[in-house]
């Protein structure tokens, strides 16, 4: 497998291939089974199924380099077909892209520090697996307790090293999206409630949430802020 014309380097373009990669194993596990299904010929020799970032799938043999440039996914998932059920076949080909897609992302974000491999993980970690969509199984999603001092908001939220935390909008429609327990959260400035469709960021000073747009935030600008202030307390410390 070839490495993308430029390597993804930072936590947005890694997801970015990540997604690309998925969709392809999405596409050919889900939507275009029986092309898949015909091309895995038990008789041919060891074949590995590929997902590119351009969210097309091939059918292929391994790279004869090694090592080769990135992880390879599961070789030999031909041999397998005609001695399983076909749902189970496909679902144990799911399971090991998943496994590739992982160790893929790592692999490209081995130069990230903690914080940016743990928001890495938390934006793909949000949309359902490959196992998942093929086996049609919904994703059981934890709800944080009242107590446990999370404020994390499927949107944007500081750590102490001034790391964003932040979920993507979610690509599958049939993956739902558990937002109950913010939607008594208001933003700051315009008063409207969360939306887990939007970007918010919040205050590290006040601890109060808002709309990117509405403190003229946006998710690449949020990166480079340490501490993010909101309007209400940079002033307050102007006045001090």
């Amino acid at each position: 497998m070839e490495m993308p014309s430029t390597t993804p380097k930072t936590v947005e373009e890694i997801f970015k291939d990540y997604s690309g990669r998925r969709a392809a194993l999405v596409r050919a596990l889900a939507h275009d089974v029986d092309e898949f299904y015909g091309l895995c010929d038990p008789d041919k020799e060891n074949l590995c199924l590929y997902g590119h970032p351009n969210e097309t799938w091939e059918v292929v043999l391994p790279v004869e380099e090694v090592p080769p440039e990135l992880p390879e996914p599961a070789l030999g998932i031909n041999f397998a077909r005609d001695g399983m059920n076909r749902k189970d076949w496909l679902s144990l080909v799911a399971v090991h892209s998943d496994s590739w897609l992982l160790s893929v992302a790592f692999y490209l974000g081995a130069r990230l520090n903690r914080n940016e491999r743990k928001r890495l993980f938390s934006l793909m970690n949000d949309l359902p697996t490959v196992f998942e969509v093929v086996t049609e199984r919904k994703p059981v999603k934890e709800k944080p307790s009242v107590d446990s001092g999370s404020r994390s908001q499927g949107s944007a939220k500081r750590s102490n090293d001034g790391q964003v935390k932040s979920n993507p909008k979610l690509a599958e429609q049939s993956y739902e999206e558990d937002v109950d327990e913010h939607s008594e959260t208001l933003c700051g400035s315009c008063g409207e409630n969360y939306s887990a469709d939007e970007f918010w960021i919040g205050c590290d000073i006040c601890e109060r949430w808002y709309h990117g747009k509405c403190v003229k935030i946006t998710p690449a600008k949020a990166d480079s802020i340490k501490q993010y202030k909101c309007p209400s307390c940079s002033m307050k410390k102007g006045r001090q």
